[in-house]
């Protein structure tokens, strides 16, 4: 560091703190992808991605923290991923109430 015209330093300079990423938005972002890949409880996990999601933008926006890129992929991932198992969930009911409709079961009477 040089010193000034008049032989002096300048005064110190604290760096600037770089802010925290979000926590939850992490954790939205992890269970987000899960609920894609993850069969059975994918509905679930999802469901939760969202609703983290969702409060983590909200603390990204009021405290200044970094991780939004984190809270969207976990909103987008938790709606696909609920949505995806929601269709099969539906899709397998509705095979299974048609194949009881168009059985024969015999009669005993």
């Amino acid at each position: 560091m040089e010193p000034y015209l008049n032989g002096t330093q300048p005064p110190f300079q604290q760096q600037p703190q770089s802010s925290q990423t979000n926590g939850k938005s992490i954790a939205a972002m992890v269970l987000g992808i899960l609920s894609i890949v993850i069969p059975y409880v994918g509905i679930i996990l999802g469901i939760i991605a969202i609703v983290l999601s969702r409060i983590a933008s909200k603390e990204i926006r009021l405290r200044g923290e970094q991780g939004k890129g984190f809270a969207i992929t976990g909103l987008v991932c938790g709606i696909i991923g609920t949505a995806l198992y929601a269709i099969i969930i539906a899709f397998v009911v509705i095979i299974f109430i048609f194949a009881a409709s168009t059985a024969n079961f015999p009669s005993t009477f």
